[in-house]
């Protein structure tokens, strides 16, 4: 047996961290980029209802509006399909709790159908890994909604609305695309590009190289999703690819590469000039042979991964549903903050899930007392109540992307004060429902979750490492072979790196959960080990040079 075989199969408990979970990190490079699409996708409807004293329909121009928070980092093809089913859902589930809410006012019942909702949000947006703000947003306006009074003659209207400002949304999310069409595709290969330098300079023997060698394989890995999900392959498009493949060398080679080079080329993807060049070299052809043979490869489908995600959802509707009834019973009129609440917190392990709860917490607390200075400003008429939930919307896309609990300063009062689109209410007793509902759903949604455990975490594990020997298998065939077919050399290289970033997200996620088998971490270590030195020697057989003195003021118009 080999000794990288775990020894014991003892349950471990691991401690939950504190230190760090509110530091502030760099802002996000596009921050503004949602940030001002949500103002330009909420304003003109509500500045419209507003005119039309009408603001109590409020809530559901919102829903579609703020569907223009999602997307923002895919290319534009990919956006439109990625935008148009987040509307979708939306509408979609906006229609389940309004249909709830015309036919029942029971509170119990309410509750439980909200959790499902959340559930099955919570699947379906880590299944399509639409990205952020993933399916909190979905949940929040679903869960009000079934709270909101309603008959069965509003429905229609209500989901029209939803409808219209959904494609309004749409459009401000595309519209950028008229000015920089391949900005997406620039921005990750930049990435990619800045990260593999990072690992570079480390020459692979820093004591963090592990963590930058993770943190570039896996933005070269994004890079090539953003690529090949992009549309038709433009001359822009292929010397990014180019690009991605040098940031690749770099990582298979780190000791070997000057970063230099590297980050000159991803300085010169900002803005719209032109994309510069890789250099030449023989195994240009073939790069791009991989990538079509990529291309033509059959996609997997998003709902193929949602059997991994049921205890993520099972915590997800067990902590919402739990949470909601305890607001219940502490007699909190708005039981739906608590189910958000807990819908929020949930993460890919108990790690992550205990330290945005943690952010949660501070960031509502700190959030209602900003409501309590905002709420005389906003409460001198409809249109300052307007404008100050606009820029809090503005301030919170700005924040987020710092960390999770300065975005929720400004998250949550502009949640109390949506509650007053539809008549003024006593701030005092929002505060005190807002804080009794932020910690009943926090520490009931991190019970639930300590209570349903990711038993499918080890076999996920497992599943990854048995991927990445398959592939490294078949690139070590393709290697011994005197003329490998084109194209299938670079596709099984790629197809190796992908697999080892899933490896290392599969043990990431796994070593977050706070009880279970001890996990084969000296398998996962040999398996990125060997892993690499096979990417390594692909790159040597292909003859990719290395960035020393390549020249890169040669480029490709846009």
């Amino acid at each position: 047996m080999s000794r990288a075989t775990p020894t014991s199969r003892a349950p471990r408990v691991r401690r939950l961290p504190l230190a760090g979970v509110l530091r502030l990190g760099r802002p996000s490079d596009i921050w503004f980029k949602p940030a001002l699409s949500v103002v330009v996708a909420v304003a003109p409807p509500n500045l419209t209802l507003l005119a039309l004293d009408r603001l109590d329909l409020a809530m559901y121009a919102m829903a579609g509006s703020l569907c223009a928070l999602y997307a923002h980092n895919r290319p534009y093809a990919a956006r439109a399909r990625a935008l148009a089913l987040v509307v979708l859902g939306m509408v979609g589930s906006l229609a389940v709790a309004l249909a709830a809410a015309a036919l029942t006012a029971n509170a119990v019942v309410l509750v439980a159908v909200g959790a499902l909702l959340a559930a099955v949000q919570k699947a379906v947006c880590d299944a399509t890994r639409v990205g952020p703000p993933g399916n909190v947003v979905l949940t929040f306006i679903s869960s009000a909604a079934l709270f909101a009074p309603q008959t069965p003659d509003q429905v229609p209207a209500h989901l029209g609305l939803a409808l219209a400002t959904g494609g309004w949304a749409w459009l401000v999310g595309m519209a950028p695309g008229l000015l920089r069409p391949h900005g997406p595709e620039r921005r990750a290969t930049a990435h990619a590009l800045n990260a593999a330098a990072a690992y570079a300079a480390t020459g692979g023997t820093a004591d963090g190289h592990a963590k930058a060698r993770a943190a570039a394989a896996a933005a070269v890995h994004g890079a090539w999703q953003c690529l090949l999900s992009a549309g038709t392959r433009t001359p822009t498009r292929r010397a990014l690819e180019r690009l991605v493949v040098r940031a690749e060398v770099a990582l298979a080679a780190p000791a070997d590469t000057d970063p230099e080079p590297l980050r000159a080329r991803a300085r010169a993807l900002r803005g719209t000039g032109p994309v510069p060049t890789a250099g030449r070299h023989p195994a240009g052809t073939d790069e791009l042979l991989g990538v079509d043979a990529e291309r033509a490869a059959p996609a997997r489908p998003w709902w193929s991964r949602l059997g991994p995600l049921t205890p993520l959802a099972l915590r997800t509707a067990v902590g919402c549903a739990l949470a909601g009834y305890a607001s219940l019973a502490l007699g909190v009129g708005r039981p739906y903050w608590a189910l958000v609440t807990a819908a929020s917190l949930y993460q890919a392990n108990l790690t992550l899930t205990w330290s945005r709860g943690v952010q949660r917490v501070v960031g509502n607390l700190a959030g209602v007392l900003l409501f309590a200075a905002v709420a005389p400003l906003a409460h001198l008429g409809p249109t300052a109540l307007v404008l100050t939930c606009l820029a809090l919307n503005f301030g919170t896309e700005a924040l987020i992307s710092r960390n999770y609990w300065l975005g929720s300063v400004c998250v949550t009062p502009m949640a109390l004060l949506i509650t007053e689109f539809a008549g003024r209410q006593e701030p005092g007793r929002l505060i005190t429902e807002r804080v009794a509902d932020t910690v009943v759903g926090a520490l009931v949604g991190f019970v639930a979750a300590v209570a349903v455990t990711n038993r499918r975490a080890g076999s996920g594990v497992e599943c990854a490492l048995t991927a990445v020997e398959r592939a490294r298998e078949r690139a070590a065939r393709l290697l011994a072979e005197p003329r490998p077919a084109p194209g299938t050399l670079e596709a099984a290289r790629r197809g190796l790196a992908a697999a080892l970033v899933d490896l290392r997200a599969a043990a990431d996620a796994a070593s977050g959960e706070w009880w279970q088998r001890t996990l084969p971490h000296e398998r996962v270590v040999l398996a990125e080990q060997r892993g690499h030195r096979t990417l390594a020697a692909t790159v040597r057989r292909q003859g990719l040079p290395l960035d020393r003195h390549t020249d890169t003021t040669e480029g490709v118009r846009p």
